[in-house]
């Protein structure tokens, strides 16, 4: 057990225990704190997250939600680990994940249809994959040509992202049969129903999704862990001079991780679109792109500790709707939630680092019968 510790976190067992403590006891001060927010708002804490708590898991279909919402968080938070341990900060997830689902619907809606059953799903979901594989690749070959600063590149396409598909939805993409009634709601019309993915159960709209989020993160961790390609990717992230050192191409790694990171985030619109909604609607997944980027860190920036992250926030957000329902507060409550959760293990991750560095000091130094010299001992 403690070789297959070393080998997923490159620890033994305290250094592996220490970490997840931490982050464990950020999540309670955060609902400590929160608990101050919400009696603020004129709200009994206790019965507010009894609520949210009755509202993700009051139910197996409250439940099975819970896994729905999570697994666009999941894939997102993948994306966003590979751009962090390539050195570079992903804030367009939330853009590429518009441009992956509107690209999808796009290539359902064209050629979904004329498929055969067992491609159009796999072929829509590929569409987009490369989408947001090519919105992450903007600002990954700025950063790796020009140096351009990825966080202002990747907010900007994040802005062309939202305008572009209102573009769409209200004009090229909109839906047929609201052009014909005269109400024009910004929608696309409903995909073939040959490109959905599988159902798993109606009443939580789970589908297939959810193990493909699931498999994808081990790919993930077997891509950065197990692999030169992720290797080499990793070690641009720790030390650029090092890496251009050691004949490591640093700018075709950071655009790779950049454009890796960007596939992610667009599979996760695709998954979304094609398992849950079936169309593209204005306001689309609002929101997931940065919730992605929290649940990355609060994995710590590991593909299998998003995992158990992604859905911890599925349990946040499927329950802040029965909260805002019993207590009357807003649902924007939990975006405070989540911003404390932020708040707390960026700190928690600063006190493992300084920990881990001590102890690694401490374990370095000699014995003192290591130092002793022959003659002494003689």
């Amino acid at each position: 057990m403690n070789s297959t510790i070393r080998r997923l976190f490159g620890g033994d067992w305290l250094a592996a225990l220490v970490p997840l403590v931490a982050i464990t006891v950020a999540f309670v001060l955060a609902l400590i704190v929160g608990a101050f927010v919400l009696a603020a708002l004129g709200a009994d804490p206790a019965q507010a997250y009894g609520a949210m708590l009755d509202g993700a898991f009051g139910t197996s279909t409250n439940f099975l939600r819970v896994l729905t919402r999570g697994t666009p968080l999941l894939l997102v938070a993948i994306g966003v680990c590979i751009a962090f341990r390539g050195g570079v900060v992903n804030i367009g997830v939330e853009g590429q994940l518009f441009v992956g689902a509107v690209s999808a619907t796009a290539f359902a809606l064209a050629f979904g249809a004329s498929l055969p059953a067992w491609l159009a799903p796999l072929a829509t979901l590929a569409a987009g994959a490369l989408a947001g594989a090519a919105w992450g690749f903007v600002p990954g070959i700025l950063k790796a040509r020009f140096d351009v600063n990825e966080i202002l590149s990747t907010v900007m396409m994040n802005e062309i992202a939202v305008q572009l598909l209102i573009f769409l939805l209200s004009g090229p993409m909109i839906d047929p049969e609201q052009v014909a009634q005269g109400t024009r709601v910004p929608q696309s019309a409903r995909l073939p129903q040959v490109t959905w993915l599988a159902e798993l159960d109606a009443r939580s709209q789970l589908h297939v999704g959810v193990i493909v989020a699931v498999f994808m993160a081990v790919v993930v961790w077997v891509l950065l862990w197990r692999t030169t390609i992720g290797y080499r990717i990793r070690a641009v992230g720790l030390n650029k001079d090092a890496a251009r050192y050691a004949g490591i191409g640093v700018q075709r790694y950071l655009a790779l991780a950049l454009t890796l990171s960007g596939a992610l985030a667009g599979l996760a619109g695709a998954v979304h679109v094609t398992g849950a909604e079936h169309r593209m609607v204005e306001g689309f997944a609002v929101g997931y792109g940065f919730s992605g980027i929290v649940v990355a860190l609060f994995g710590r920036l590991h593909p299998l500790g998003a995992v158990p992250a992604a859905f911890l926030f599925g349990v946040l957000l499927v329950g802040a709707d029965k909260m805002q329902r019993t207590v009357q507060v807003p649902t924007a409550t939990v975006i405070v939630l989540q911003g404390l959760v932020v708040i707390f293990v960026v700190s928690s991750d600063i006190f493992v680092r300084r920990w881990l560095s001590r102890r690694q000091a401490r374990l370095a130094q000699p014995s003192v019968s290591a130092v002793v010299t022959p003659e002494v001992q003689a």
